[in-house]
């Protein structure tokens, strides 16, 4: 398999290779001398980067500084959300960045409560007019709506959103295996991404493999288990082979499963720290020891 740009990724297990996303050979700019993002292939042939940052749950002031600080780093996909002044807020940072938009890779999410097939596209559109954005690269169902269906009707609305060319890609986030799999056969179309918790305490395996036969590309959040890992002494004792932060093991630890992943943070320390993975990789046996964390 090909791995990240400049290297190869290690031998897997079976279960490891589960998921497993195929890296192009085309890396988005680089920035100074940090080792580029790669990018992944989607089913629909879009490409995404492997790395990104989410903003979902921080203040507009917050969004707004982090952006900015993410897309110095090198930064080019952003996960963002409807939640009050988000949308705005990233909208002004990556107007100010310079970064061209083709460059960029912009995510946002449809809310549990604005779930159904005509609401669905009203507030794709509310979310394009907040960004200041002719599309989004990607529009996920957030937490299906199961009342009446309504989670169902909402993927027929982003449907015509990418039909409209307003959602380059439309994808869903925290759904059991039930939801995705009736979505699917109800409408005879996969999504491109599924976006869940993944961590080792919570690798997904099951999920994963699912994702792996319908080719959906697992996106991970809180690959930190927000925090509860840092100080674990297996991902210490791997951190300091590679001279490497805990974090960044982590991150990487997900990247060679396959995922793409999204971190957190609004320290420009620590966001420039999280996207420094690309130029280590684990070994077989240290991926299985960090795997091991969650049985």
């Amino acid at each position: 398999m090909r791995g990240f740009e400049g290297s190869t990724l290690p031998q897997r297990t079976d279960a490891e290779r589960l998921g497993t996303i195929v890296i192009r050979d085309r890396p988005l700019q680089q920035v100074g001398d940090m080792t580029p993002i790669p990018t992944v292939t989607l089913s629909d042939d879009k490409t995404m980067p492997v790395l990104g940052i989410s903003v979902t749950e921080l203040s507009p002031e917050a969004a707004e500084r982090t952006v900015t600080s993410a897309l110095e780093a090198g930064y080019r996909l952003i996960d963002a959300s409807g939640a009050e002044g988000i949308e705005e807020a990233v909208g002004r940072a990556i107007a100010a960045s310079g970064v061209p938009r083709e460059e960029l890779f912009i995510s946002t999410k449809l809310a549990t409560e604005d779930q159904g097939f005509q609401a669905s596209q009203d507030t794709c559109k509310a979310s394009l007019a907040r960004f200041g954005l002719d599309y989004v690269d990607l529009y996920l169902v957030d937490w299906p709506a199961e009342q009446n269906g309504k989670y169902i009707d909402a993927w027929g609305g982003l449907m015509k959103c990418r039909e409209l060319g307003e959602a380059k890609s439309i994808g869903v986030s925290n759904f059991n295996s039930e939801q995705l799999s009736d979505l699917v056969d109800l409408s005879y179309t996969v999504p491109t991404v599924h976006q869940l918790e993944l961590h080792p305490r919570l690798n997904q395996a099951e999920m994963r493999a699912v994702h792996a036969e319908k080719s959906i590309t697992t996106q991970a959040y809180s690959p930190l288990a927000d925090g509860a890992l840092l100080e674990d002494p297996t991902v210490a004792s791997v951190a300091a082979a590679h001279g490497k932060s805990p974090a960044q093991v982590l991150i990487r630890w997900s990247l060679q499963l396959g995922n793409v992943v999204i971190t957190r943070g609004s320290d420009p320390a620590q966001i420039a720290e999280s996207v420094d993975v690309f130029d280590f990789e684990l070994t077989p046996a240290e991926v299985e020891s960090i795997s091991a964390l969650g049985a």
